[in-house]
């Protein structure tokens, strides 16, 4: 016998073997395993996205005490209290709505943990020299996404335009929004956090 015989031989044994039917008590554990793969993935993803949807709660958001300035802007701003009683939370202006830009961010915000563990804005005083920056950074991410995050509470399709100012309105359009390539943050900063000077 040659030797690509004795291997031909070999691989048909192994092929025969895999393909050979199993005894009865081995397929009960066929659909036993599956089951339990099934019900495992499942108790994996609902606590995977039950520890992503803590994160994005503002209790979470606010136990660095880095956070607590930012806090404190946002409750005295229009997203905190208004006529209508809405209130928007850390996530909902910092996280995108879609399930992987949302992923993304959650990731990038795991690198500024190095930031809280350095003492990087552990003062009123660190914070301020560094509002400009942090802002342009949101700001990017909101120009870039085409403020998605606004987006998800306000439809621009949904704006009864003849209840706004003149100027407001024209902006606002379909039109305008098109042409001009502008989206929310262009034109509303501000709006929960205090502006850095000179902006």
């Amino acid at each position: 016998m040659n030797p690509e015989q004795g291997e031909d031989t070999q691989h048909r044994g192994i092929g025969a073997r895999l393909w050979k039917r199993p005894r009865r008590w081995f397929l009960f554990g066929i659909p036993l395993g599956g089951l339990l793969t099934f019900v495992l993935g499942i108790g994996v993803a609902g606590g995977f996205v039950g520890g992503l949807k803590y994160t994005e709660t503002d209790a979470f958001c606010t136990s660095c005490h880095e956070m607590k300035q930012p806090l404190a802007e946002l409750q005295q701003s229009i997203h905190h209290s208004n006529a209508y009683g809405i209130q928007a939370g850390c996530a909902d202006c910092h996280v995108p709505p879609t399930l992987f830009g949302g992923l993304m961010r959650h990731v990038r915000a795991s690198t500024e943990v190095w930031g809280h563990l350095t003492g990087k804005l552990n003062t009123p005083e660190k914070y301020e020299a560094l509002r400009a920056q942090l802002a342009q950074k949101i700001w990017a991410e909101l120009k870039a996404n085409d403020s998605a995050e606004c987006r998800s509470c306000h439809n621009q399709a949904a704006m009864d335009l003849s209840k706004q100012d003149r100027i407001a309105a024209k902006r606002h359009s379909a039109e305008y929004m098109a042409k001009s390539g502008k989206t929310c943050i262009d034109c509303h900063k501000g709006v929960a956090h205090v502006l850095p000077e000179g902006v």
